[in-house]
Parts: structure tokens; C-alpha cells; sequence
């Protein structure tokens, strides 16, 4: 099979390489189209390795295609999924290539009349957004804030929150993307280019946002939480801004603040497939149903994948880069 290689200098390589097989509980896929994600940019550059067990060399975090063979049942981590099947799903790497090998539990059912592309859009932003939802426990006719609103994950907490019934104010240094938002469903939007967000947060939201999911980190990380009310729950989920911040512990104490990260990629396979199974049951009809989306910025020829890469380097997008396979 034919896939995209990271070379020791960074490049992009498309190399033919063993056909993975499928072992106990696995699954083999077609893959059709996948998603390009900022992880992939900073794997590429070193900066994020793959974790034990996933291909070191080839990126690629979601993916979506058909199931083109089956591994042996294994009673831990065997799904339905059977030859044929047009799925989507999450993998901690390989899905840039033409198959990928993955625990039958990490992928779920595409929504029917849907695209590869579409679907290919879904996994990795959706799964992550649902799960921070779940951890903050968003209730209805609460505040969110959601910093990086216009990117995949963003977009995706966006419509999460607002099935919910909740209420979302978003962050962006792009005020075309914080349009674009609103669109969505956005019901208040701060352009961070312009200055600081805190006070404009708290004007709106009457006090504070309930709930916050922080894309970014950084600098950024200690004034959300001055952005909260007291007995405020953030999940840190991205660093974008950076790995390090001084944070004021005593506005944790004093406002009785939760704080808690997460990450979607190294998590045991277990935990995976019991995260999959969650969100194939409370979003899958949301997304058949369309009141949520992927929101799709622009689909690529497997050709072109380093312009995908320059794109999201850019920060050009809004919402998902997809590569098409086939």
C-alpha cells in the first residue's frame, strides 16, 4: 500500500509499505479520506511522538472508508463491524495511508447518504469536543467559553454546547472567523487580536462563564480562569500558546475553580472504545440528524497533502482540512 512517510528531516515522503493485518479485536480500513490535524504538524516536527504501539512515521489521527478485512474476535475490544462496513474513527496514528489497522471498538457506523470527506471530519474533533463536554458536565442555560472557536475542535464544542441548551462565547484572533461562528450558532464572539478577552467574557456572560475548554494554554490559560465564576470547570485540552503559565492559586482556592486536562491520543485502548461506544450513542443522532456538523473548510487530493499541511500551518481554516485518499 502506498502512504505518507515523515522522513528524519520532517518531509513528507509517499512511500509503498507492508499492508498492515488485522490482529484479535482489529479491524483493517480502506481508508477513503482523513483529517489533517494540528498534532500532525507538530509530530512532524518532532515535537509530538507517536505513543507506544502506533506507527512513529505515519500521521494521521482519524480517518474514514470501509472495513476491508477483520482480526480474530477478542472478547475485550471485538466490535460489530464487519467486512464492507463504511465507518469513521480514531487511531493514534497511520491513518495517512491507504489502510489503517485499528481496535474494532475505535470506529462506528458513517452517518448514511454521507461522504467519506464528511466523515472524515468527524472522529477526532467530535470525539475530543464531546469528552471535554462530559468533563466540565455542561448543563443547559449555562455559559461556555471555548477559546480557538474556529477551529475543528472548536466548531465542534460550538454545536455540542448549543444541543445542549447551553450558551457559548467564543475566542479568535481572526474577527472572519468569529463571523463565521456566529453562523453556528455563536452567540458572543472576542476577537483576542484587539486585546484582552476577560472583561468582555464576564460583560456578556453576566459574571463569568460556567464552563471553559481551552484550546490553546499558554499565557492564555491563567486569565480564563479569571474569565470563570466561582465554582468555574475548565478542561485544558490543546497548548497551541505553549506548555508553560503562572497561575494565581488562590483565584483557584478562592473560587472553588476545577481544573483538569485531558488528552484524546495516548489514552489505553479500553478507554477509547468505551469513549467511542458514549459518543456513537448521544451524538451519532445528532449528527444524522443534522443539528450538528463537521464543518469542512476545503477537501484535498491525497496529492496535495503538503498543501493541507501549509494551509493549517496558516492558520487559513476554519474548521477541518481533508485529505482525500480515493
Amino acid at each position: 500500500m502506498q502512504a505518507y512517510v515523515v522522513t528524519e528531516g520532517g518531509a513528507l515522503e509517499l512511500r509503498d509499505v507492508p499492508l498492515p493485518a488485522p490482529g484479535a479485536g482489529e479491524v483493517r480500513v480502506r481508508v477513503r479520506a482523513f483529517g489533517v490535524n494540528r498534532a500532525d504538524l507538530l509530530q512532524r516536527r518532532g515535537l509530538y511522538p507517536a505513543p507506544p504501539g502506533a506507527p512513529p512515521d505515519i500521521l494521521g489521527l482519524e480517518f474514514a472508508g470501509e472495513v476491508d478485512a477483520v482480526g480474530p474476535a477478542d472478547r475485550r475490544t471485538g466490535g460489530p463491524a464487519v467486512a464492507g462496513d463504511r465507518v469513521m474513527g480514531i487511531t493514534a496514528g497511520g491513518a495517512y495511508a491507504e489502510y489503517v489497522v485499528v481496535p474494532a471498538g475505535h470506529v462506528m457506523r458513517m452517518p448514511a447518504g454521507w461522504s467519506f470527506g464528511e466523515a472524515a471530519a468527524v472522529p477526532e474533533a467530535f470525539v475530543t469536543a464531546y469528552d471535554a463536554l462530559e468533563r466540565v458536565a455542561l448543563g443547559a442555560g449555562e455559559w461556555l467559553l471555548v477559546h480557538a472557536v474556529g477551529s475543528g475542535v472548536g466548531t465542534a464544542a460550538l454545536q455540542l454546547a448549543r444541543a445542549r441548551g447551553a450558551r457559548c462565547v467564543g475566542t479568535s484572533r481572526s474577527g472572519a472567523k468569529l463571523d463565521r461562528a456566529r453562523e453556528l450558532g455563536l452567540d458572543a464572539g472576542v476577537n483576542t487580536a484587539a486585546g484582552d478577552f476577560v472583561e468582555e467574557v464576564r460583560r456578556v456572560t453576566g459574571g463569568g462563564a460556567h464552563a471553559a475548554v481551552d484550546l490553546v494554554g499558554g499565557s492564555l490559560f491563567p486569565r480564563t480562569l479569571e474569565a470563570l465564576r466561582p465554582r468555574g470547570r475548565l478542561v485544558l485540552v490543546g497548548l497551541t500558546a505553549g506548555r508553560t503559565a503562572e497561575v494565581d492559586l488562590g483565584l483557584v482556592l478562592r473560587h472553588r475553580l476545577r481544573v483538569e486536562g485531558t488528552v484524546l491520543r495516548s489514552r489505553p485502548a479500553e478507554e477509547k472504545d468505551e469513549l467511542v461506544a458514549r459518543f456513537a450513542q448521544a451524538v451519532l443522532p445528532l449528527l444524522e440528524a443534522g443539528t450538528v456538523r463537521p464543518v469542512v473548510e476545503r477537501v484535498w487530493p491525497f496529492a496535495e497533502l503538503e498543501n493541507a499541511h501549509a494551509m493549517m500551518a496558516a492558520d487559513a481554516n476554519f474548521g477541518k482540512l481533508v485529505v482525500e485518499v480515493s
